[in-house]
Formats: structure tokens, C-alpha cells, sequence
């Protein structure tokens, strides 16, 4: 039979040991290497469970909400401000139609927003190159001819692009019809305007009575677009940054005359060889 001291050894030696029975030295031995163990054990355990926070699942869970957090909130912001860019659209439109408040100087609005189309101006640089005469003002309408068939191919890319209808208080007249692009993003009069506008400051005009007038000319093409209700102010907004950066790029492009008789020529030479050829064929 066991001794009480080997019964009260047996009931120390923890859960591990319950159920068995030690006796002498062997038992106390047993008790200690159980004792031993957990020891040990305890501090695993405790790592593991801590370490279980930061499971793989749970980070890709973390960072997958916080993605999702931040996607509201971008959306809810861009949803005000184009709720307040329609709202101050709307209330600038005040030559929308003859019933706005300030329907009855709709014509003279129609009338500045026809100085800023592309056909005028192509016309009138058309007519200024055949007629100038010195080989520097040949050169300034070559360039500026090709600054607006570049303005209209830019403004043609970016609204098939964006596909931004026009405000719904925008009237379908004539001149609308057949004159005024159906996308609204972004306004080629102001594009236009900025780029028609630096391109006169920096060439043509000399004088500051001119610059003013160049400069007055362009802010009310743009306000036009937003009176007669064409546009939206983010419209106007991004065609005016836009013409801007147009000009930049028609002085980095800039073609001078001699560069541009070279390519006449060698186009000339090459129709000519081409001629030549079909007509030497038997």
C-alpha cells in the first residue's frame, strides 16, 4: 500500500497526472519530468494563442476592409462634388433658354459663343495665310492652323473617351444642332479660347489695350458656355487647364516654313516618282 506522503505527491502532480499512481522514487522523478513539461508546454501555449491575431486570414481580412473603407469614401466625395458642380452649373445657366432671368441677352451670349467655334477661326487662319506676305507671318497661321486641328482631334479623343452628357436645361436650337458637340467633357470653346488666347499673346499682340481685349475675349467664351448652360463648370474647368497645356505642346511642335517646304517637296518628289513609274509600265 502506498504511503499518505506518496498520495499527496500523486495529487500535486497536476491534471496530467490524474488517474495515476507513484510511488517511491520513481514516482517522485515521474512527477518532476511532469512537472518539467509543463512548464515548458505553458509558454507555447500562450505564444500560439497570441500569435493567432495575426493570422494570415485575419490580415487579408484587415486589409481587404480597410480597401473597401477607403472605396466609400472616395465614391461618397466624388458623388458631393459633382452634386455640386451640377448645382452651380444650374445656377449660372441664366441664358438657357428666353424664359431664364437673363433670357433676353441670349443672343449677344449665342453671339460670343459662335466667335469661339472652330469654324471661323479655321476660315479665318485659311484666308490670313494665302494673304499675308512675309515667310515669318506664313509660318505664324501655318502653326496656328495646326494648333486647332490638333485642338479638335484632343477635344474629339477626351469626350469619346468620358461620354459626358450636356446639362439637362441645355436647349436644342439651331446653332446647337449643328454647330455644338453632343458630349459635354470638356468644352472645346474653352480649350479653344486658352490656347487661340496665348497663342495671339505670345505671336500677334504687342500692345496691353490688345491683351486685355485677347484676354476679356476668351473669359467670356468660357462664361458663355456656362450662361447658355453647354456645360458644366468641371467642363469649363478642364478645358481652360487643357487649352493651356495646348499651347505647350504647339511650341514644343513648332514647324518653321523651311521645315515645312522640305516636306512639301518631298512629298511633291515622291508623287512625281510614282508618276513617273506608272507611266513608263507597258
Amino acid at each position: 500500500m502506498s504511503s499518505p506522503r506518496d498520495r499527496k505527491n500523486s495529487c500535486r502532480a497536476g491534471p496530467g497526472t490524474v488517474g495515476t499512481t507513484v510511488s517511491g522514487a520513481n514516482g517522485r522523478s515521474e512527477l518532476l519530468a511532469v512537472r518539467q513539461r509543463s512548464g515548458f508546454e505553458c509558454p507555447v501555449r500562450r505564444r500560439s494563442s497570441a500569435c493567432s491575431y495575426f493570422a494570415p486570414g485575419a490580415q487579408a481580412e484587415d486589409v481587404s476592409f480597410s480597401l473597401k473603407l477607403n472605396r466609400s469614401i472616395f465614391i461618397i466625395t466624388l458623388r458631393f462634388l459633382l452634386a455640386i458642380d451640377m448645382w452651380l452649373s444650374k445656377r449660372l445657366g441664366v441664358c438657357a433658354c428666353e424664359e431664364s432671368p437673363w433670357g433676353s441677352i441670349r443672343p449677344l451670349v449665342r453671339l460670343v459663343e459662335l466667335s469661339g467655334h472652330v469654324v471661323p477661326w479655321l476660315l479665318g487662319t485659311v484666308y490670313s495665310l494665302l494673304r499675308v506676305d512675309t515667310v515669318l507671318e506664313q509660318e505664324v497661321m501655318l502653326n496656328l492652323a495646326l494648333a486647332l486641328l490638333l485642338d479638335v482631334l484632343l477635344v474629339r479623343i477626351v469626350k469619346t473617351l468620358v461620354r459626358r452628357r450636356m446639362p439637362s436645361q441645355n436647349r436644342s436650337d439651331l446653332l446647337a444642332t449643328y454647330f455644338v458637340e453632343r458630349y459635354s467633357f470638356p468644352s472645346g470653346h474653352a480649350t479653344r479660347a486658352v490656347m487661340c488666347a496665348r497663342f495671339l499673346l505670345a505671336r500677334l499682340v504687342d500692345t496691353s489695350s490688345m491683351r486685355v481685349l485677347v484676354l476679356g475675349w476668351a473669359a467670356l467664351v468660357s462664361l458663355s458656355r456656362l450662361m447658355l448652360a453647354r456645360h458644366y463648370v468641371t467642363d469649363v474647368g478642364f478645358g481652360l487647364a487643357m487649352g493651356y497645356c495646348q499651347y505647350s505642346l504647339v511650341e514644343r511642335l513648332w514647324v518653321t516654313w523651311k521645315h515645312m517646304q522640305d516636306v512639301l517637296l518631298m512629298l511633291l518628289g515622291e508623287t512625281l516618282y510614282t508618276s513617273a513609274g506608272r507611266s513608263r509600265k507597258p
